[in-house]
Order: structure tokens, then sequence, then C-alpha cells
């Protein structure tokens, strides 16, 4: 008897495992929208890649740590994409200023829009619910 344990526990392991991606996978409680993957946004994504901004700016509390974070820069109260596109092109005293073509600003002011609208950036204000799933306020 003191043989099956293992294998027991093993087995046990591993329908708990298939168990708990089923319903992660099935859950409803993630809502997904489909404004990120628009193309506009994505080829600002990597924009925002080529150029570096994670090392000094976050998104949702991830990056560095010179400048602020931007994943609600659009809808921050004084800000706005002409804001955003002003301190682009001139920098500031810890910003350099990028000589961006129009169309890479569109797509990183898509980006940066598309980024605002799908959540919230203080990691404080979440709870972590049993599932796993992290939610705003227990919602």
């Amino acid at each position: 008897m003191k043989e099956n344990w293992p294998k027991l526990i093993f087995v046990t392991l591993v329908l708990s495992f298939f168990t708990f991606t089923f319903y992660l996978y099935t859950s409803t409680n993630f809502i997904y929208t489909k404004e990120y993957n628009r193309p506009i946004a994505q080829r600002g994504e990597l924009i925002w890649q080529k150029y570096n901004c994670q090392s000094c700016h976050q998104m949702y509390g991830l990056g560095g740590y010179l400048g602020p974070d931007l994943t609600n820069i659009i809808s921050a109260k004084g800000r706005s994409e002409a804001y955003v596109l002003a301190l682009v092109q001139t920098g500031n005293t810890q910003m350099p200023s990028y000589n961006l073509t129009e169309d890479e600003k569109k797509e990183l002011i898509e980006f940066l829009k598309s980024t605002d609208a799908s959540g919230v950036s203080d990691p404080r204000s979440f709870k972590i619910n049993l599932s796993g799933m992290i939610t705003k306020n227990g919602k």
C-alpha cells in the first residue's frame, strides 16, 4: 500500500492541474477586448519597443522607473494625446526628443489609447482571486 502513495499523489496533482487549467480557460471572468489587436495599435507597440520606451517608462507597473507609468496617460487628468505628442517631439530635461514620422506618431498614440482602454495601472489596487485572475476592487 505504501508503494502506491507516490503514484496516487502524482495522479491527483495531474488531475488537479488539468481541472484548474480547464476552469481558467472556460471561465467567463475575463473579458477580452479586441481593441488592442487593431493593426495600428500593434504597430504602435513596435514603435514603443523600437525606441526602448520601457527602459524608462512603465506599463501596468512594470518597466523602468525614470519616467512615469504610461498605462493611463491618455485619460489622466490634465493629459491628452496632444500632451503626449508634444512631450515626445520636444522632450524635457529627463526625456530626449524623438523625430517620429506622422505614421509613427499615430501608431504610438493608438497603442497608448488601446493600453489606456485596457485597464488601470496601479497594481496595489488589484485583488487576486482564488482562480488566479486579477480584478479591480474585487469586481
